[in-house]
């Protein structure tokens, strides 16, 4: 399906650019992740079994491994944002605290950022992390069961994107981008080069049929509008396809905020997760 997007079509350049920058659009967006790096420490120290696992040869082609000490545990794979071209997976280590809780293993991988790989060698970098897992985690006593991909941002971008993996059951993306064609004509493009051919073949929302996966789409209520429409538009697009997808706006939650949550054992993000492994065990 081709959604109708007319309104990021008429945006002065000024006007698309202040569409997708969220760093400027949340003033409290520094504190948060500084704050969720500084702790992120601690959970590396208390919960890793492996930090750092090679998947490939690039500097950035690592996970790290967090299990809960629980047989056959389902896996979260999280997959950090920042545009695809900056943060890192340290960064998000705390993230894995609330799945952790909930009998959850986490397995967070890094990845090459833009401008020194194009967008599509992102996406194999990934898949290439997740398939290891599948191949090697055993031997660790992780990915064993059912493996649920999640990101927040450009990484709710990749988690949709590999909802089309034999080796993922389902996808939790948070705040994601779904459609790259306004990005491709925004100030992010100095770093992506997309074409117009590869942000049609890496968008989300033109490629539903392949994707039959569950899907939960969640976002934050005060997010910028363009985000929100993203959202909507994917999860509009999987419904009108027939494809499962569940989720919706967080109220009171922004861009940052809500990435924050999944390190809460209550949050309603993490209760999203718990939902999602629920229904893949229906």
């Amino acid at each position: 399906m081709t959604p109708d997007l007319p309104g990021w079509r008429h945006f002065s350049q000024g006007e698309l650019d202040a569409a997708y920058n969220n760093t400027a659009a949340v003033a409290r967006s520094a504190e948060i992740l500084n704050s969720l790096t500084e702790r992120s420490i601690k959970t590396r120290d208390r919960s890793a079994i492996a930090l750092d696992l090679a998947y490939g040869a690039g500097k950035r082609q690592k996970i790290d491994l967090f299990a809960c000490g629980h047989p056959n545990a389902p896996l979260l794979v999280f997959l950090h944002g920042g545009y695809w071209q900056r943060n890192a997976k340290d960064m998000f280590s705390v993230l894995a605290e609330g799945p952790l809780a909930h009998g959850f293993d986490v397995a967070m991988p890094g990845y090459t950022l833009a401008p020194e790989v194009a967008l599509g060698r992102i996406v194999e970098e990934c898949e290439t992390a997740i398939r290891l897992l599948r191949v090697i985690g055993p031997a660790m006593n992780v990915a064993e069961s059912r493996l649920i991909v999640s990101g927040w941002s450009a990484g709710g971008h990749l988690a949709a994107r590999l909802s089309e993996m034999p080796e993922v059951d389902a996808a939790l993306a948070i705040s994601g981008i779904f459609d790259l064609e306004p990005i491709r004509h925004s100030y992010l493009q100095s770093a992506l080069q997309l074409s117009a051919e590869e942000a049609h073949a890496q968008s989300p929302i033109h490629r539903i049929g392949q994707a039959g996966k569950p899907v939960t789409v969640i976002w934050g209520g005060a997010e910028l509008p363009e985000l929100q429409r993203q959202s909507r538009d994917y999860m509009a697009a999987r419904q009108e396809a027939r494809k499962p997808v569940g989720g919706g706006a967080l109220a009171g939650e922004d861009h940052f905020t809500i990435l924050a949550q999944l390190a809460d054992p209550t949050s309603q993000v993490t209760g999203h997760l718990l939902a999602l492994d629920s229904e893949l065990q229906d």
